[in-house]
């Protein structure tokens, strides 16, 4: 029996390496999505507590220059807060992004793939047709020279 070879496989092989790419990018981008997700619930914890700590200054003895510096900090932790969300925001595109060309990838080595599947059926089919061919061949052959010694 001949053998198969698929006459596309060195495509169907870069196709396969681009899928394995682009799965590892989504999985960089959601390790980064996550890490910046954390980033900002430490920022809103952080926040929670600066907060806390000025209530706690309004109920105790008014020191004022403690309480300007938790004004100050809960200020500024919420201008970072919202630098985060825009990073949060960014990481959360690039997941998108990854998982786009990650959709691609698969569904184009997929397409390979069903190609190769096609091409090894007609193979088949056409292994057996030249089997089926040479039998017929063979039998024909025999049949003839039983048929031409008997006469």
């Amino acid at each position: 029996m001949a053998r198969f070879r698929y006459r596309m496989q060195n495509i169907l092989d870069v196709k396969e390496k681009l899928e394995s790419q682009a799965k590892n990018e989504f999985a960089i981008a959601n390790a980064r999505l996550a890490e910046e997700e954390e980033k900002l619930a430490r920022l809103r914890d952080r926040q929670a507590q600066y907060e806390e700590r000025l209530r706690e200054l309004f109920l105790e003895n008014l020191d004022l220059e403690e309480i300007r510096r938790t004004e100050d900090a809960v200020e500024n932790i919420k201008e970072r807060i919202l630098i985060q969300m825009d990073n949060v925001k960014q990481a959360r595109h690039n997941v998108d992004l990854a998982r786009e060309r990650l959709t691609e990838a698969m569904q184009e080595r997929k397409t390979h793939e069903k190609l190769k599947d096609r091409q090894f059926e007609e193979f088949l089919q056409e292994e057996a047709a030249r089997e089926s061919k040479e039998i017929d061949e063979l039998v024909s052959f025999r049949h003839g020279q039983q048929g031409g010694s008997d006469g």
